[in-house]
């Protein structure tokens, strides 16, 4: 790695965290959904989110010379640069709804601003997977639609997970540590316009469900941010994760997968 490559790497390995880190989660539903569309939704869901990570794992792999299994098997938990909220644990239905619509929105105003990238690997990428998320946002933000404004019983839930995931999605917008080069070199325009525009989408969204967010008159949240993931201040959630998702794979040392 070269110094002039250490803030493309830091943005990178937190977009392949992220991705591969809820695709495990959005994975424990397989066979737990409480419908089966959606136990089929979410399964894919989970295979698209895994793709995307290696995805970038790959780009990554072309400057560090590190294998995406390397990078997603090889390293210990605390090296891993994912947010905290994606890491998580699943929670009831109406949590899991809630954070991937939230993830959804992140994703669709960072893809579409990576689309723009100076960075011609991270545009082109980006490119590509933002077909793929525009069918989980559709999907996620429906069913936010139906849930928040359908029983009481669900109405009650679906606030209740918003008001647990709201502060914690805030992670998926904290400051990089080379945020300032990034931004000076077009790769990305920098996690608080992202932040805005991501307010933007998903206060409307909410709003039409009457679920209030905490938020003052310049849609500036109120809430303290659950931010440490992208500085490797994890939970215990994410060693547990890890553990799980590195077992096979540790299994039998030198085996080729």
């Amino acid at each position: 790695m070269t110094k002039a490559n250490a803030p493309v790497i830091e943005m990178l390995t937190a977009l392949a965290d992220d991705e591969l880190v809820i695709g495990h989660r959005d994975s424990e539903w397989t066979g737990y959904a409480p419908i089966l569309e959606e136990d089929i939704a979410f399964s894919n869901i989970a295979q698209d989110e895994i793709g995307h990570s290696l995805v970038w794992y790959t780009l990554l792999e072309r400057l560090l010379q590190r294998s995406p299994d390397a990078m997603a098997f090889e390293r210990q938990w605390l090296d891993f640069r994912c947010c905290r909220f994606v890491a998580y644990p699943r929670g009831d239905f109406a949590y899991t709804v809630v954070r991937q619509y939230l993830f959804d929105e992140a994703e669709h105003v960072r893809l579409e601003a990576l689309a723009q990238s100076s960075y011609g690997p991270i545009r082109d990428a980006a490119a590509r997977i933002m077909k793929e998320e525009a069918y989980h946002l559709l999907h996620s933000e429906a069913l936010v639609e139906r849930l928040g404004d359908a029983t009481d019983e669900s109405r009650r839930r679906m606030h209740a997970a918003t008001a647990t995931a709201f502060p914690q999605s805030l992670g998926l917008f904290e400051r990089l540590e080379h945020e300032d080069v990034l931004v000076r070199e077009r790769v990305f325009p920098g996690n608080a316009k992202l932040q805005t525009a991501w307010i933007e989408r998903i206060v409307a969204t909410f709003g039409a469900v009457s679920i209030t967010l905490p938020l003052d008159g310049s849609s500036k949240p109120l809430c303290l941010a659950d931010y440490g993931g992208r500085a490797g201040d994890h939970t215990s959630d994410l060693e547990q994760l890890i553990a799980d998702l590195h077992m096979v794979y540790q299994s039998v040392s030198g085996a080729s997968w």
